[in-house]
């Protein structure tokens, strides 16, 4: 366990994943190097941005509804959604370095210009966003912690929704995609409490995924596995 913030004006907030893992291949040391700072959404850590003053969405990305990615994993989906959407800004937040570096990867491959980078936890950026400014959210494959003791570790816990819910606006999106059934019962217990609606009315709006969606490495292991996938899609009230 260790705090997600370092300043010491910021609040105890504990973060219990990983932030590294194996070692990179020098190709991801160098995207690390080369194209991290250029892609970053401005000051949003304790550090260098103590005052916690907003970021400038509109300058950031030119006026465009702005979505948000939160643990994004090795990036296939970010990916896939800007260069799917490029009318949109996107910003993904990741505290995970090794996932970092592959989607940076897959960003030079691709090559979307419509993404920021975050390599730190999601709360440290719902600080920093203005109110009512997200047009949409995704929460794809979150760390179960399936222990019971554990649950409260979990994303769908109100200390990371009341937050998420203040940065989407009204009617704004927030999808959850997960394979394991007891994150789905705290997800449709948890989430609605934070101000959201859920928008299924048959199996099928579960059941099938997103038009837009792509299946993510996370999600194959889980098929594999002989896991299902649960796709919920909530409106921000």
């Amino acid at each position: 366990m260790t705090s997600s913030n370092k300043h010491p004006g910021a609040p105890w907030r504990n973060f219990y994943g990983r932030v590294k893992g194996k070692s990179l291949r020098p190709s991801q040391e160098t995207y690390l190097e080369e194209d991290l700072a250029k892609l970053s959404p401005g000051a949003v850590d304790w550090e260098v941005n103590p005052e916690r003053e907003n970021l400038d969405l509109r300058a950031m990305f030119g006026g465009k509804p702005v979505w948000l990615e939160i643990g994004f994993g090795g990036g296939e989906h970010l990916v896939h959604q800007a260069a799917t959407h490029p009318q949109m800004g996107i910003i993904g937040c990741e505290p995970y370095i090794n996932g970092v570096a592959m989607l940076l990867g897959k960003i030079r491959q691709a090559g979307v210009e419509n993404l920021k980078v975050y390599p730190g936890d999601a709360r440290n950026m719902f600080d920093v966003l203005p109110d009512e400014s997200i047009d949409k959210a995704f929460l794809n494959y979150p760390d179960p912690w399936p222990k019971t003791r554990h649950h409260r570790r979990r994303f769908v816990t109100q200390e990371h929704l009341e937050p998420l819910a203040r940065a989407l606006k009204p009617g704004a999106e927030f999808r959850v995609a997960t394979d394991i059934p007891d994150y789905v019962r705290q997800t449709l217990q948890e989430v609605p409490k934070a101000g959201f609606e859920w928008l299924a009315e048959g199996p099928s709006d579960w059941r099938a995924p997103w038009d837009d969606w792509i299946s993510t490495r996370y999600e194959q292991k889980a098929l594999r596995e002989g896991r299902t996938p649960h796709y919920l899609t909530f409106r921000k009230r």
